[in-house]
């Protein structure tokens, strides 16, 4: 998973590294984004902001690699994808799920949703978010979706990324403007439309 820092992370120390990652999440658990600093991060780890600076273009780097370390030191693995079956339903229902587990950690979302709202205005930012919020679970979703078009089970000329972006619109958004229950009866009902859409035949 590629890092939104400078590249130095061979030189760092990790206690300094792990201080400040740690203060970053606590932080953003605590602060809205735009009242998250540098120099607040480095008071709460006990470093120097130019410390910070030296390893990190911005706040945003910072608290989007504590969510990439945070989700790879995550032994339930949320955002991966689960291990497939026979049933196209069933799989997509687990990965929506998984997803939407990680949106609604109390350890995640609110730090998630102020990278979102500032993803939007950076565009460095938004390649390395993308990876924190998306990745895994959408390569997963593509992976057997073309699975599943390759076995005729949906039309053969479904574009894939739409299809993708028709799974996880609806629960991105629900989820970042407070819209409802992120819940299993939604994502469940989400699939079961796109599915519908697709022209999905069970076997």
């Amino acid at each position: 998973m590629p890092s939104p820092s400078r590249g130095k992370s061979s030189r760092r120390n990790e206690a300094s590294r792990r201080a400040i990652l740690d203060a970053a999440l606590a932080l953003g658990r605590e602060k809205s984004y735009a009242e998250l600093t540098i120099e607040g991060i480095a008071a709460r780890a006990h470093v120097g902001k130019q410390t910070i600076y030296r390893w990190w273009p911005s706040k945003g780097a910072v608290l989007c690699e504590a969510l990439m370390d945070l989700d790879a030191a995550d032994e339930r693995d949320t955002t991966a994808g689960s291990p497939e079956s026979d049933d196209l339903a069933a799989d997509l229902r687990r990965t929506l799920s998984a997803a939407a587990a990680d949106l609604t950690d109390p350890h995640r979302s609110e730090a998630l949703r102020s990278l979102a709202a500032e993803a939007a205005m950076d565009p460095a930012l938004t390649a390395a978010y993308g990876t924190v919020l998306d990745g895994p679970g959408r390569d997963a979703a593509l992976h057997r979706l073309r699975r599943a078009r390759e076995a005729g089970q949906i039309d053969g000329d479904t574009d894939l990324d739409i299809a993708v972006d028709l799974l996880w619109a609806p629960m991105r958004c629900r989820w970042l403007y407070d819209q409802g229950a992120l819940d299993a009866d939604f994502t469940d009902t989400v699939v079961e439309v796109v599915l519908k859409g697709l022209g999905w035949t069970r076997d």
